[in-house]
């Protein structure tokens, strides 16, 4: 099990902007491909942006140019800066683990998840 604690939510006006993070256990940004994925009010779990092992960074078109994910390996953290945030940003935003074992098996952990509330 890989336990993911997401932080750094909250309220923000649009425009404005928010950094959230997600602290992993040691080891875990050498082995699984990160994500953030959000989930507003009566919508299904989308994907954000992500970051696999030794690979470029992916985004959803609804966030490119805005938001931005990065890793500390240092910090063992996983990073999404959102800037100019839009009303429609609004969701819980879920942390990711994800890795493809070699029987095919998938192994998936998501974070509690962090409330973002962006007001007009």
């Amino acid at each position: 099990q890989v336990q993911l604690v997401e932080a750094g939510g909250g309220f923000v006006q649009a425009g404005g902007s928010l950094r959230l993070s997600c602290a992993v256990p040691g080891s875990v940004l050498n082995v699984y491909d990160m994500g953030w994925y959000r989930q507003a009010p009566g919508k299904q779990r989308e994907s954000v942006a992500s970051i696999p092992r030794g690979g470029a960074t992916n985004y959803a078109d609804y966030v490119k140019g805005r938001f931005t994910i990065a890793t500390d390996n240092a910090k063992n953290t996983v990073y999404l800066q959102m800037n100019s945030l839009k009303p429609e940003d609004t969701a819980v935003y879920y942390c990711n683990a994800r890795r493809i074992l070699r029987d095919r098996t998938v192994q998936n952990y998501w974070g509690q998840g962090t409330q973002v509330t962006v007001s007009s």
